[in-house]
């Protein structure tokens, strides 16, 4: 007769992703991952097979909740060009007002593996799409409001913002001060305004 499990995935999972985030990949051995998930190597290797498919797991979750919040402040937006600037000042805040300088995990993920892993790619660029969805969203509803200006391309702006919150993702890494994201975010907001 097959245990159940006595553990809830969900919670195991997050607890993956605060190892791999800020060990990443290559630098957690199993026995970290044994010891941070408080789990049996047998318990992790039934449940999620192989620490790359822990990752995988891991990786899946972290984009359904970051990705998905995003997706659902855009579609509840009535004020788009307010919630692209709350975006910029969370994202300043959570990055400034850490001690551990580790970034965004899906940056770190794309910046460790994908160049050499089909299957972390993949995840990276569905993340990329759904937020790249999220932001022309949000400026096509600005634009449609008067609130963004209209001189470029919905699609291109969107892209715009997200290679500039993956480019504060990476600032991150290093510790950068909030007067770094302030002139950033700034220039950004510029060029989308009226």
């Amino acid at each position: 007769m097959a245990r159940t499990k006595e553990f809830d995935e969900t919670e195991i999972l997050d607890k993956a992703i605060d190892l791999f985030w800020f060990k990443g990949y290559n630098g957690a051995s199993m026995q970290d991952v044994v010891d941070s998930l408080g789990l049996s190597r047998s318990s992790i290797y039934d449940t999620f097979g192989d620490k790359h498919k822990l990752y995988i797991s891991a990786l899946e979750q972290y984009r359904k909740q970051s990705a998905g919040a995003l997706i659902n402040m855009a579609k509840q937006s009535s004020h788009p060009l307010q919630t692209i600037e709350q975006l910029f000042e969370m994202l300043t805040n959570e990055s400034v007002n850490t001690v551990c300088h580790k970034g965004c995990f899906m940056t770190n993920s794309t910046i460790e593996l994908a160049p050499h892993d089909l299957e972390i790619q993949k995840i990276v660029k569905d993340n990329m799409q759904d937020i790249e969805d999220a932001f022309y969203l949000l400026v096509k509803k600005g634009q449609d409001l008067g609130e963004i200006n209209q001189k470029s391309d919905a699609k291109a702006l969107a892209r715009f913002l997200f290679n500039t919150i993956s480019g504060l993702r990476v600032a991150a890494k290093s510790g950068a001060d909030k007067a770094v994201y302030q002139d950033i975010i700034g220039v950004t907001l510029s060029v989308i305004r009226y």
